[in-house]
C-alpha cells in the first residue's frame, strides 16, 4: 500500500472514530459536539489531500482509460453532493442548536461519510494502487 494510500485510510479511520465518538457522547453533549466539530478540519484537510495528491494521478490514468475516467467522474459527482451536504451541515450547526433536526441531521450526515468513506476505500484506492504500480518514479 503507498504512503498516500496508508495517510487517507488513516484520516477515514480519525474521521469515522470522531463521529463514532459523537455519537456514543450525544449529539447535544458539549463533549459530543466539540468532536463533532473537529471532524470539520479533518474533512477539509483530508479532502485536500486528495485534491492535490489522489486524483491528479487518476486523471493523468483517466486520460489513457475510459473506464477509470467514468469512475472518476462519477465520484466527483458524487463528492461535491457529499461535500455540500458536509459543510451545509457544519455551516447550520455551528451556532448551536439541538433537538430533533440536529439528531436527524447528524444521523444523514454520518451514513453519507461512512458511505463515501467505504466506496473510495473499496474503489478509488485500489484503483490508484493499481495505477500508481504502473507509473514511472517521478510522475
Amino acid at each position: 500500500m503507498s504512503h498516500l494510500i496508508e495517510r487517507l485510510t488513516e484520516d477515514h479511520v480519525g474521521i469515522v472514530s470522531a463521529l463514532e465518538h459523537v455519537k456514543e457522547s450525544g449529539i447535544a453533549s458539549v463533549d459530543g459536539k466539540q468532536k463533532l466539530f473537529s471532524v470539520k478540519a479533518h474533512l477539509i484537510a483530508h479532502l485536500r489531500r486528495e485534491d492535490d495528491e489522489l486524483y491528479p494521478m487518476l486523471k493523468r490514468a483517466g486520460e489513457m482509460d475510459v473506464n477509470l475516467k467514468r469512475t472518476i467522474d462519477i465520484f466527483a459527482k458524487d463528492m461535491e453532493i457529499v461535500s455540500s451536504l458536509a459543510m451545509g451541515f457544519f455551516d447550520k450547526y455551528s451556532q448551536g442548536s439541538t433537538g430533533l433536526d440536529l439528531a436527524r441531521d447528524f444521523g444523514k450526515l454520518y451514513t453519507i461519510l461512512k458511505t463515501r468513506i467505504r466506496k473510495e476505500e473499496d474503489i478509488l484506492y485500489l484503483a490508484y494502487t493499481q495505477v500508481s504500480s504502473r507509473e514511472p518514479i517521478g510522475l
